[in-house]
């Protein structure tokens, strides 16, 4: 598979999301603002992979401070990282990120130790993320049933988590288990994640898959085409309840009424406990153009209002079980989850 982001001589290389499939293009960001910019504007984009780059463009930030005493760094750092955290609202693994590498700054030495130990705690989220993924995958796996039809939405393959991917993780596991597994992709509107990056994952890793749009879901669990349902995550709060892309909300609820498994895939760097149930969740409201137009060209009338949530959110009670690179977790059980080390 490849890999969409490394970092290198104080540069982040990150495939930029925003070209594919059509063309592999890398950004080359080299200080916080570059970061920032590729996140808010989706060069970047997956919550697990939005967190990772974040760290990265704090190690950078911290890199183009000359500031002699401890004060001032952590002043000026922490406006670097306010920058970083107002690109997305949604994603929990952004904040994650930032109070963790906050929290490597404030108990170094000086400048110069927490330059070096930003830059090594960053390599070193990426490095476990991509172990959390392949332990998603491991537990996920066995949830599914050789010959099944999956369901998934949006993208959450290695281009969303900058490791090997949540549910895609999954998929790409019970696949190389020789499963014999055939996934349904949804093209996921308005910005075709579906369509341009699921599926040139897909493609990539050798899974059978069919395309389709987000309305045909329903016809195609009322056809009993569809054996189980997998997505990420963006944010799970502290009673299960779920943030993700757009559109996850009517898949859970398509999938109780034809009685299928509900499952979210994420880590345990995506839950949020200090969020007791999802209404507290701030959802992220995109441009309008992105609904009224695509890629430039204009769909829609001149003068066309849209609405563009970029996230909904399932209840707890929807889901049937959360996917951890601790385990499987029931809803109900996610209190246990607080108390694991990681």
């Amino acid at each position: 598979m490849l890999q969409p982001m490394r970092f290198e001589n104080k540069t982040l290389f990150a495939l930029d999301q925003t070209r594919l499939p059509g063309e592999i293009s890398w950004l080359e960001l080299k200080d916080h603002h570059g970061v920032a910019w590729a996140i808010r504007n989706l060069g970047i984009r997956g919550a697990p992979a939005i967190g990772i780059a974040a760290a990265y463009g704090i190690a950078l930030g911290a890199e183009e401070l000359t500031c002699a005493g401890m004060t001032d760094f952590l002043g000026q750092l922490e406006r670097m990282i306010h920058i970083l955290t107002s690109t997305r609202p949604t994603a929990r693994n952004l904040f994650q990120a930032a109070e963790h590498m906050r929290f490597v700054a404030s108990s170094s030495h000086s400048p110069a130790e927490a330059r070096r130990r930003l830059t090594e705690e960053a390599l070193q989220l990426h490095k476990n993320q991509k172990e959390q993924d392949t332990a998603i995958g491991c537990y996920g796996a066995e949830l599914v049933p050789a010959g099944s039809c999956i369901l998934t939405h949006c993208n959450t393959g290695p281009l969303a988590t900058g490791g090997y991917g949540t549910a895609f993780g999954v998929i790409n596991t019970a696949h190389q288990q020789n499963k014999n597994i055939n996934v349904i992709a949804t093209e996921t509107r308005p910005l075709l994640q579906g369509a341009r990056l699921t599926a040139f994952e897909l493609q990539q890793a050798g899974i059978p898959f069919q395309l389709i749009t987000d309305s045909m879901a329903g016809f195609f669990m009322q056809q009993d085409q569809v054996n189980l349902v997998i997505t990420g995550a963006d944010r799970i709060s502290a009673n299960g309840d779920t943030a993700n892309k757009i559109g996850t909300y009517s898949l859970a609820v398509l999938a109780r009424h034809h009685g299928l498994p509900f499952y979210i895939a994420a880590p345990l760097t995506t839950f949020d406990f200090d969020t007791k149930r999802g209404a507290d969740i701030v959802i992220e409201n995109r441009e309008q153009e992105e609904v009224t137009c695509f890629r430039g060209v204009v769909s829609a009338p001149e003068g066309t209002k849209a609405l563009n949530p970029a996230f909904d959110v399932t209840p707890a009670e929807l889901i049937t079980a959360l996917i951890t690179d601790k385990g499987v977790f029931q809803p109900s059980q996610i209190h246990k989850l607080q108390t694991v080390n990681h």
